[in-house]
């Protein structure tokens, strides 16, 4: 049997969230409605008349696909983003999507990938606190480290 590759499993639920949060931040633009309104209505400021909660989904959603999902547009001559130590860091994904989740969570259409997004940062620290790696280029394995046979 193979090993689990928890970063490989990570990046496909935090796809998931992003694609669905696009998608609630989409809808949300039609039918604002925010989702701790049956406890207060003191955020509905947030999404109508002007939509800051659902832009922000919005962005958070697309930031998310981008870099889960890095397509091989080069950043400079001798860049592409995939190869970046940004893309890399399991760290920094770690402190980004928990305000994803946050954005998500509080949009009534982004309930589910604010859950997802959750569970995702469960399994990247899953992965970060078993010493994985992401590698620059998705889904491939990392090298291994070439075996030098000394004399002893």
């Amino acid at each position: 049997m193979g090993k689990l590759i928890k970063n490989h499993w990570a990046r496909l639920i935090v796809l998931t969230a992003a694609i669905y949060q696009v998608a609630a931040a989409l809808e949300g633009f039609f039918w604002p409605k925010i989702f701790w309104d049956f406890l207060t209505t003191n955020l509905n400021g947030a999404v109508y008349p002007v939509p800051i909660l659902q832009t922000l989904n919005l962005i958070f959603g697309i930031l998310a696909l981008a870099w889960e999902w890095p397509l091989n547009i080069p950043l400079s001559s001798t860049t592409k983003f995939a190869e970046t130590v940004m893309h890399r860091s399991i760290e920094a994904r770690l402190v980004v999507y928990p305000l994803s989740s946050l954005a998500a969570l509080l949009l009534y259409q982004g309930t589910n990938p604010g859950i997802y997004y959750l569970i995702g940062m469960g399994v990247y620290f899953w992965a970060y606190s078993e010493g994985e790696v992401v590698c620059p280029e998705p889904w491939t394995l990392p090298r291994r480290r070439s075996r030098s046979v000394g004399k002893v």
